[in-house]
């Protein structure tokens, strides 16, 4: 696709519902790249504002950096014209340096940058962080809130005065303090995407703090009930939204909930439900039991 200006992806990824793709894997655990390109095509007939490539859903964490680069440039080549594909860059920062620039290669509309791995850092250290990335690319950057790298409303303004390519803060915590001291500090400077796990559980509450979207995982597996949820939020019609939420979404979330990494492990099951399988997830996550699998599929049926 032709290349989009850091504010132009801004403006569209806040315009509509945004996901995160699962990155198909073989039997064996080898990256698929035919399969996963036959999910991008799919997706793309619903209407998301935005994609994000090889992404927290899409088990960036255990992708190497050249699956990285190949998965962002498959989704690139996939997508219609006209849909932001989004990369990720994370790990290290050197390591974050080089993703950005792969996936300028790969030819993606922006980044999501993710936390660094592993230590904790000062505010001046995720600053630095986050710096380097966007002096290493011309693609806009959208910093991810979670974890180690929880970012005050100062070191978010500093950021926004000085690195142009800054075009938005994706929220992973939930905390609705930090939330609105950094929206009530920089206003619409910068897009807001609701980032949780689940952002369904989260939408309508964070409306009010300027988050416009969220990136939804259940978009891979029933993408039309998502994209319902989502109209719904944002005409603020709560008794649809709490209507869905009591029918789908929060007992889907007591089946996550039950395994740490289902948050990823139910969206390759959803998909496997609906008879568009994308291979297991790799180690160290594991795969929903057989009969977690059987209470996932009757969860489906009710809003297919």
């Amino acid at each position: 696709m032709s290349q989009l200006s850091p504010t132009e992806v801004a403006e569209r990824l806040g315009s509509g519902l945004l996901s995160f793709p699962v990155t198909a894997f073989t039997s064996e655990g080898d990256l698929d790249l035919a399969t996963y390109r036959e999910h991008i095509s799919w997706l793309a007939q619903y209407p998301a504002a935005g994609l994000f490539a090889a992404g927290g859903t899409g088990e960036f964490f255990s992708l190497t950096p050249a699956e990285v680069e190949q998965t962002v440039r498959a989704a690139v080549e996939e997508a219609p014209e006209g849909l932001p594909i989004l990369a990720p860059a994370g790990h290290g920062t050197a390591t974050a340096v080089e993703l950005a620039r792969a996936a300028a290669r790969a030819g993606a509309s922006g980044i999501l940058l993710f936390p660094p791995y592993l230590t904790e850092a000062s505010q001046e250290g995720l600053a630095a962080h986050v710096r380097a990335v966007c002096a290493a690319t011309d693609l806009g950057v959208i910093v991810y809130n979670r974890a180690n790298a929880i970012y005050d409303e100062h070191t978010v303004a500093a950021l926004a005065d000085s690195c142009p390519t800054l075009i938005g803060f994706k929220d992973g915590v939930g905390n609705i303090e930090q939330m609105t001291r950094i929206y009530s500090r920089l206003g619409e400077r910068l897009l807001y995407v609701g980032g949780l796990p689940t952002a369904e559980m989260f939408a309508l509450p964070y409306l009010s703090l300027g988050l416009t979207t969220y990136s939804s995982a259940i978009f891979n597996f029933v993408p039309q009930f998502a994209l319902d949820f989502y109209d719904a939020v944002r005409r603020q019609d709560g008794a649809h939204v709490m209507a869905a939420l009591n029918d789908f979404v929060i007992p889907y979330c007591d089946l996550r909930n039950r395994t740490p990494g289902y948050s990823v492990s139910i969206i390759k099951a959803g998909l496997q439900v609906i008879g568009r399988p994308q291979g297991p997830v790799r180690a160290p996550l594991t795969d929903l039991l057989p009969h977690e699998l059987d209470e996932l599929a009757n969860l489906v049926d009710k809003v297919s």
